[in-house]
């Protein structure tokens, strides 16, 4: 690696006392998250929306974020971050229509629904099977991505070997997420994010001051034709636009499971409402996550990248600034981490700090996440159903390790750069979005439905990546990473579908219980409810009489999706000097969130 960037004394100092800060939250929250398992990863079940807001949203600010935008910005300008500006729909879906169902569940993980929903061996099966899967493979592939940004940017500012990088960046994280839990892991984010996104806009600024950009105005100026600037895909190119928005709007924010969006919720998501106190301030939490995510954070990136186009027009002209940087991470991501790179002493600590910060937040929630499932999903319900409550914190402990271990070395061997892991992601989820969001409103999907899903769409991810080159089915008007998500969803749901109705639907007494238990309503219930109340069980009386609550729900939806995206564009108009229509956007969005505030309080919640 090159020699990197010299810290001075006051950024040394700088990181010391932001990790002894992390590490006293640890230790505090400790007194309190060995008690039993629910405090452990739930925090007591008592946590405030605002808290879990910011966690949620910090937790999804991770190191390897800004190099992801920056690649993606550098590679199809601005308009590329469609890929994941369309999860948006997915997370107002979850505000307003799965966040308060989580919280009626009552369950300790999401995958412990599973044997709420269906019933037998098929539920244990799938229950047991997941929490391997997710548990490991699929969390430590996402913790290997955000590690492998951390190999980069130590890299490049610090000099540091990747391997140093892995370990210094675990030991932190890996001690104050064992010791306090998810409660610890919180309130360490709610800091970590305050410190991260202050980082990410002193680093814009720095960006902007720089010769080659000379601020906003000649930036914008000089990249005015390099067609890196449109908010919106070039609309006279099909090949451009159906990739970049219309395939990501009409189909992936549904069909693709990721983490932090999960269609119907779940995840480290569902465990955040999960500790929520009550349903509403489940709904506050993730409404607040929504908006900071998509609405706030991606600009001040942006800005960076869009720097970096000018002062590092490609590769070769990073690599002839840093010759020692290896050429398997010579990638556009690495952008970010190289315009890190001019900050002052001082402020050049604060930002590394905040990118540790960014690095923390995340694998602190996915360490904690993972050995949920492992020690709630795996260990108690198979290995060892009479676990104390201290075994299970101690086994909780012992698997947050394991996982770092497991990461870190995935980050050392297979991965190379950020939109890598994000397409291998993408596709290992595709086609089984549906079935989550399904699952709570058609009584007909049943355990094989799910079983079915997860591995069809793992051995289509794995055929797509490892045998079929892009180049092979790009088509005149689609690239070839769309072609390969839109086969994976369209082969998924055709076996998803086909097996909920060759299978035996779920008994009776499954069904009427965890409609009692969540009370979804709708349609896709009628016939379950309908032989409930002839055999005289009034699974439905709490909703008897009243209307479904859907319509007004999609409404809210939609009006969210208005407000946040107004937002988004506001921002980047003001930043781009067009104040009028930044002013136009910023009414939509104020008169959008007066509308949601007065129609939250129709929405049944506890």
């Amino acid at each position: 690696m090159e020699q990197g960037t010299i810290l001075a004394t006051i950024d040394w100092v700088i990181i010391g006392v932001f990790f002894v800060i992390v590490l006293s939250i640890g230790w505090v929250a400790s007194r309190t998250a060995g008690k039993n398992s629910s405090e452990f990863f739930l925090g007591g079940r008592g946590m405030p929306w605002w808290l879990l807001g910011i966690s949620m949203v910090a937790c999804t600010f991770s190191a390897d974020t800004p190099n992801l935008v920056t690649g993606m910005v550098r590679e199809n300008g601005i308009a590329k971050n469609w890929a994941w500006w369309a999860f948006l729909i997915t997370g107002m879906v979850t505000v307003f229509i799965y966040a308060k169902l989580w919280r009626r569940s009552g369950v300790m993980t999401d995958l412990e629904y599973c044997e709420k929903r269906y019933g037998g061996k098929p539920a244990s099966f799938l229950r047991g099977f997941r929490s391997l899967y997710l548990g490991i493979f699929f969390n430590c592939l996402i913790m290997g991505s955000v590690t492998l940004a951390a190999i980069k940017i130590g890299g490049v500012m610090l000099g540091l070997d990747p391997w140093v990088v892995v370990v210094g960046a675990s030991v932190v994280v890996v001690i104050y997420a064992a010791l306090g839990g998810i409660k610890g892991v919180i309130w360490a984010d709610f800091f970590q994010y305050g410190i991260a996104m202050f980082g990410a806009v002193y680093a814009a600024i720095v960006a902007l001051r720089q010769p080659e950009a000379g601020g906003m105005g000649n930036l914008l100026s000089k990249l005015a034709d390099s067609g890196k600037l449109s908010f919106f895909p070039d609309l006279s190119n099909p090949s451009v636009y159906i990739s970049l928005l219309i395939i990501p709007l009409a189909v992936q924010w549904w069909a693709v499971w990721y983490p932090g969006a999960e269609p119907g919720g779940g995840g480290f998501m569902a465990q955040r409402m999960l500790s929520a106190k009550n349903e509403k301030n489940a709904i506050g939490a993730t409404l607040l996550f929504n908006f900071m995510h998509y609405a706030i954070r991606p600009w001040p990136w942006i800005i960076v990248a869009l720097a970096s186009i000018l002062i590092y027009p490609d590769l070769a002209s990073i690599k002839a600034e840093f010759p020692n940087i290896s050429n398997e991470y010579l990638k556009d991501d690495i952008a970010y981490p190289v315009m890190l790179s001019k900050l002052n002493p001082g402020w050049l600590g604060l930002v590394v700090a905040s990118i540790i910060a960014a690095y923390m937040s995340t694998i602190g929630t996915l360490l904690n996440w993972g050995s949920s499932y492992i020690v709630n999903d795996f260990y108690k319900r198979f290995m060892k159903p009479d676990a104390t409550e201290k075994q299970m914190v101690s086994v909780g402990r012992i698997s947050t390790i394991v996982l770092m271990v497991i990461a870190g070395t995935l980050s050392l061997t297979l991965l190379d750069n950020a939109t890598q892991a994000f397409n291998i992601l993408l596709l290992s989820g595709a086609g089984s979005g549906a079935v989550y969001i399904m699952r709570w409103f058609w009584w007909r999907i049943n355990a094989w439905t799910e079983i079915v899903t997860m591995i069809i769409t793992t051995l289509i991810a794995i055929t797509l990546v490892v045998f079929v080159e892009d180049t092979t089915v790009a088509t005149a008007n689609l690239d070839g990473f769309t072609v390969k998500l839109l086969i994976a969803v369209l082969c998924t749901t055709i076996a998803w579908v086909a097996t909920t109705f060759l299978t035996k639907p779920e008994t009776k007494e499954t069904l009427r219980s965890f409609y009692r238990l969540t009370r979804p309503g709708g349609p896709g219930w009628k016939k379950v409810i309908v032989e409930a109340e002839a055999d005289g069980d009034m699974i439905d009386e709490e909703n008897d009489g009243k209307p479904w609550e859907m319509p007004i729900q999609i409404l809210l939806v939609f009006i969210g999706c208005i407000v946040i995206y107004s937002s988004l564009f506001s921002i980047g108009n003001f930043l781009f000097g067009n104040i009028l229509t930044a002013g136009f956007l910023l009414v939509i969005a104020i008169s959008g969130t007066v509308f949601l505030f007065k129609s939250f309080g129709k929405l049944r919640a506890n």
